[in-house]
């Protein structure tokens, strides 16, 4: 399948370019950053985690150290101010920046909150959950390869949740992949990036299994995109309904136009968004 351009699909849809033009500016500045990596954990210790449910980054046989990730926040956010941007965006990335330069403990406190939602007041929350999450993706990229690598080789069965292996988040997209009567779903955190599977049918939010109680809302012209949303909790799911194409169709960014079209039908958002900037 030829790969949709991501300039085409901003010229089909305007209203994304400020937050595609955004989300590239800061995989730009923490790609440039210098980053040492922590190590990679004991798979075996965490086993038995694993199969009960736990989130690797929630589990305490893995030492997983995190502290690096507050200094490569403060950097990734020192970046991002000195680049152009929009007269709101640039005074509230100062403003975040001034908190986090403030307080020699807010950095790190912050990144705990990105985590698990600790005890931390910013006056820019959905950015410093957005540039948060951007700094532990970079710091914790070659863990979630290698996490990702270790579960799926014969562990995956294993998983069949609803929430992330990695960091325990709601998913944000979903996608079908394959042919029927063999088709396997997959489900996609907005935070780290983790991939995982989910059972054919039901609820990922309030898990009802019965096939009567969702349904579907196809989007014409939208490359395969579509809104899977529960009659039950009428929680919904953006879901890319094919392959080929993943790199740009399951970024949340792409089908933020799906969101407003969900939400004005009554459905909810029950995932975190990393764009509630």
């Amino acid at each position: 399948m030829i790969s949709l351009n991501q300039d085409l699909w901003v010229t089909k849809h305007p209203y994304l370019r400020p937050v595609a033009e955004l989300q590239a500016q800061v995989d730009k500045a923490a790609a440039e950053l210098s980053v040492s990596h922590p190590a990679l954990p004991i798979w075996s210790n965490y086993l038995c985690d694993f199969q009960a449910g736990v989130p690797l980054l929630q589990s305490s046989h893995v030492a997983i150290d995190l502290n690096p990730t507050a200094e490569i926040l403060v950097s990734l956010v020192e970046r991002i101010v000195a680049r152009p941007l929009p007269e709101s965006l640039a005074h509230e990335s100062r403003s975040l920046l001034y908190e986090l330069r403030n307080d020699s403990d807010a950095p790190q406190q912050a990144v705990n909150w990105c985590i698990n939602k600790s005890q931390f007041s910013s006056s820019q929350p959905g950015l410093l959950q957005y540039f948060g999450w951007a700094a532990l993706r970079r710091y914790l990229d070659p863990i979630l390869l290698a996490f990702s690598n270790w579960w799926q080789d014969g562990q995956e069965e294993r998983w069949l949740r609803s929430y992330c292996p990695t960091c325990g988040a709601s998913p944000a997209m979903g996608q079908l992949v394959g042919i029927e009567p063999g088709r396997v779903r997959h489900l996609l955190c907005g935070r780290c990036g983790t991939r995982w599977r989910f059972r054919r049918t039901g609820c990922p939010f309030c898990e009802i299994t019965d096939d009567h109680r969702l349904a579907v809302l196809d989007i014409e012209g939208e490359a395969g995109l579509r809104i899977d949303y529960c009659t039950s909790c009428r929680g919904y799911l953006k879901t890319y309904n094919g392959q080929g194409n993943e790199t740009l169709l399951l970024a949340d960014w792409a089908s933020l136009h799906l969101d407003v079209l969900a939400q004005d039908r009554g459905l909810k958002r029950l995932a975190a968004s990393m764009y509630d900037l």
